[in-house]
């Protein structure tokens, strides 16, 4: 063999350089997080509302729940409407962590783990993205605005966020409020859940992470708002998130290496002569 049969690297790929995990860059994710909400905010809203349809594919959720024993929104959400302080928290707590804690784990993942970030974001997105095509072709009316049923609005009753405005207006000027599944709620915290039980170290953030999904399904039940069925909707887009990211990146995303500089070498193959 001569020197030419040496292995040497080989010339990089444009594909195989965006699969490279790189350390991102701020002003970038910035703007990507404000285009990507901004269009997932117009497509989810602008889809047609068909309110007959939504009431309809809302029966026979609830029916189809009733038919195999697990038809429990209602009497959770009677139960915990009782106890104002408990569900005032809840409502501010539907209205605001799924935000405010999504946008924590991702600023985490940026400064802790830049090698992961890129995957880890790739499967949020994709499961954002999935989701929409839920919330335009399946329009769907949450339990609280259910007609000839006796759930409690508990966000119009405490005139917390997402009830009347103090002009009278509701939200659904604002927002879609029959684009119910799949529920993003839950596909975001299980997000945010996974990534801190698998990634962080303090056992106490394990534990919080743990947790998080589990208690924002409680809320969502209680507040009457997505179906427990909505919330397996969202897991089967966060399931698609994570393989959109598998193919992309080779593996799974909390298998990356944390930081960039951990990153393997390019892949050499032998050069023929």
């Amino acid at each position: 063999m001569t020197d030419r049969d040496q292995e040497t690297a080989a010339p990089a790929r444009p594909l195989d350089s965006l699969r490279t995990p790189r350390r991102p860059r701020l002003w970038f994710e910035l703007l990507l997080i404000a285009v990507s909400y901004g269009v997932y905010s117009v497509i989810r809203n602008a889809a047609p509302t068909r309110v007959d349809q939504a009431q309809s594919h809302a029966r026979w959720i609830w029916d189809f729940q009733d038919s195999i024993g697990l038809a429990f929104e209602r009497s959770v959400n009677h139960a915990v409407a009782g106890v104002t302080w408990l569900i005032v928290s809840m409502n501010y707590y539907y209205a605001t962590l799924h935000f405010v804690v999504t946008i924590a784990v991702l600023v985490w993942l940026f400064h802790s783990h830049p090698g992961r970030y890129g995957a880890t974001r790739t499967v949020l997105f994709a499961t954002t993205a999935v989701a929409l095509i839920g919330y335009y072709f399946y329009p769907l009316a949450p339990p609280r605005l259910m007609e000839g049923m006796d759930f409690i609005d508990t966000a119009s009753v405490h005139h917390t966020w997402g009830s009347l405005s103090a002009e009278g207006t509701k939200m659904a000027s604002v927002s879609n409020q029959y684009a119910a599944m799949p529920s993003m709620h839950i596909g975001w915290s299980l997000w945010c859940g996974l990534t801190l039980a698998v990634l962080a170290r303090p056992w106490w953030l394990k534990l919080l992470g743990a947790l998080y999904p589990a208690l924002t399904l409680l809320v969502i039940v209680a507040t009457a708002n997505p179906f427990w069925l909505d919330a397996v909707g969202g897991m089967i887009c966060l399931a698609f998130g994570y393989l959109v990211a598998r193919l992309w990146y080779g593996r799974l995303c909390y298998r990356l290496p944390r930081r960039v500089a951990d990153a393997p070498p390019p892949r050499r193959r032998p050069q023929l002569s």
